[in-house]
């Protein structure tokens, strides 16, 4: 199984470096629309069968174009919404970003007792965006069994730390070290069963540096410096 893990286009929060977790969440800026409707020419030599979308209307609005072009439906499933920040929603300080952003790549390197404050643990958030990925490989699967590729539109800190626990190739660190631009795009093979192989990782918008916002305070896209430690340089 193929996936392509795409964040969405960028939203008000993005631009102010807020904490923005709760449904049905903001819709896209301009440059959100304009990065979204690039996404079927720098995808359109990769099969895709199936699309799917998180719950929070910004993924849903990033992957209409994509649908659009390829005659599929946009499903949406309940466990691909971003890592609620619980008691740090709307938040955009050095210390609510670090809090929120220390927990969450704690979770992706196994500590996943660790509680989001006024919110759940790493086992919550890994049982439902497992649960949701298991369900793209059985939706987009045919009866063959061969293998077949699928869009999966989710949010910034969940696919960075879902990737980071998840690929066996690459350690924990590495997707707290690598930016996720909106409309950055994550690609893994394998199954659930036999482990995932992270194959890409590209950062940046799919349009390029020209759709890219450096002026937007973007902590949950931005690389850390060290995003397991407790001297962490300021996010926004």
């Amino acid at each position: 199984m193929r996936l392509f893990l795409i964040r969405h286009g960028q939203t008000t929060a993005n631009v102010l470096g807020s904490l923005d977790t709760k449904h049905p969440g903001p819709g896209l800026t301009r440059l959100g629309e304009q990065q979204a409707g690039v996404i079927p020419k720098a995808l359109e030599n990769e099969q895709i069968d199936a699309i799917f979308a998180s719950t929070l209307l910004r993924t849903q609005l990033t992957a209409e174009p994509l649908a659009l072009a390829r005659g599929l439906t946009v499903q949406v499933l309940g466990g691909l919404h971003e890592i609620e920040a619980g008691e740090l929603e709307g938040r955009s300080d050095h210390a609510s970003v670090r809090t929120y952003m220390q927990t969450a790549f704690a979770w992706g390197a196994g500590e996943v007792d660790l509680r989001m404050p006024g919110s759940g643990t790493g086992h919550d958030f890994f049982a439902r965006f497992d649960a949701d990925i298991a369900a793209t490989i059985a939706a987009a699967a045919n009866s063959t069994g061969a293998e077949r590729s699928a869009a999966v539109f989710s949010h910034g800190a969940a696919i960075r730390v879902w990737a980071a626990a998840r690929a066996t190739n690459v350690p924990p660190e590495f997707a707290g070290l690598n930016n996720l631009d909106n409309t950055g795009v994550v690609e893994l093979t394998g199954t659930p069963t036999d482990g995932w192989t992270l194959v890409s990782w590209a950062g940046m918008p799919v349009g390029g540096q020209q759709l890219a916002d450096t002026t937007a305070e973007d902590p949950l896209g931005d690389p850390l410096s060290d995003p397991l430690s407790d001297t962490l340089g300021d996010p926004t």
